[in-house]
């Protein structure tokens, strides 16, 4: 594992596969950006491989030493606000020794109205 933080790119997960190699290919992306930064990798909240634990999990036996989750989440609804954190902490309870930190959801980041406007304005 390049260096002792993980980052887990969360997603509800879908039926469709396609959707779910976006979100896989997103994280890779994360990935090359980080560098050593971060080992960056995807976990679904249902309907996709691996669940939220299951990637925490693989991150801590990869080496991580903290690992971070990001929700790819628009808004803060039940998933973000409840089904997401719960999974976190059971993974936590596990490794009390591990930081797991659920960061906020990308709806909220710093920015992303000044990216949606760059999305939206003709060039």
């Amino acid at each position: 594992m390049s260096g002792a933080t993980a980052l887990v790119l969360v997603a509800h997960g879908s039926r469709r596969e396609a959707s779910n190699a976006e979100v896989r290919a997103m994280a890779g992306r994360l990935g090359r950006l980080a560098g050593e930064r971060l080992a960056v990798s995807a976990g679904f909240l249902e309907l996709a491989e691996p669940s939220i634990p299951e990637a925490i999990e693989a991150a801590i036996a990869a080496g991580a030493r903290e690992v971070r989750v990001l929700p790819w989440f628009l808004s803060a609804g039940r998933h973000v606000s409840e089904d997401i954190p719960a999974q976190v902490a059971t993974v936590q309870a596990r490794h009390p020794d591990i930081p797991i930190h659920l960061l906020g959801h990308a709806g909220a980041l710093p920015g992303m109205a000044e990216l949606l406007l760059t999305a939206a304005l003709p060039e």
